[in-house]
């Protein structure tokens, strides 16, 4: 099975420019907890991703007003992303190797097409399969001080 068949597609984007308040709400309407951040409105070329998390640990727990910062401010870059052609077994992989648990999937120019959720891969995967892979995901991760995420 191939990541095209299971991504979210018409996947919400933003720009570096996009306020954290509009993230905020993209990321409610939307109902997801990560957004890609295109290169420009115009282009879907992918420059970084916003997450829940990247807002709460690089703003609020720094002591700085979110209300004031914008998406590039606070995203994770550079962007772990996967093509629609890949296996789900190379998906499972690269994100169990970051440990992260949405990965982006761009075309052949870089452009964001799509996403893969956690929750996706776990859905097409064996019960043990979706177990290990959920319990891989979940291991500590190294500090922020050691610029890892």
């Amino acid at each position: 099975m191939r990541v095209r068949e299971i991504m979210s597609q018409d996947v919400a984007c933003c720009t570096r420019d996009t306020s954290l308040t509009d993230v905020g709400r993209m990321m409610k309407d939307c109902n997801c907890g990560e957004i890609p951040v295109a290169e420009s409105n115009n282009s879907k070329r992918l420059v970084g991703v916003i997450t829940d998390r990247d807002i709460v640990c690089r703003t609020l727990a720094n002591g700085l007003d979110p209300m004031e910062l914008a998406a590039g401010d606070c995203m994770s870059q550079p962007v772990v992303s996967i093509g629609p052609d890949a296996l789900l077994e190379e998906c499972s992989q690269l994100m169990q190797k970051h440990q992260i648990r949405r990965v982006p999937v761009v075309d052949k120019h870089g452009e964001c097409i799509g996403i893969v959720a956690q929750a996706d891969l776990a859905r097409q995967a064996s019960t043990e399969h979706a177990g290990q892979f959920v319990k891989t995901l979940s291991q500590p991760r190294e500090t922020a001080a050691t610029g890892a995420r």
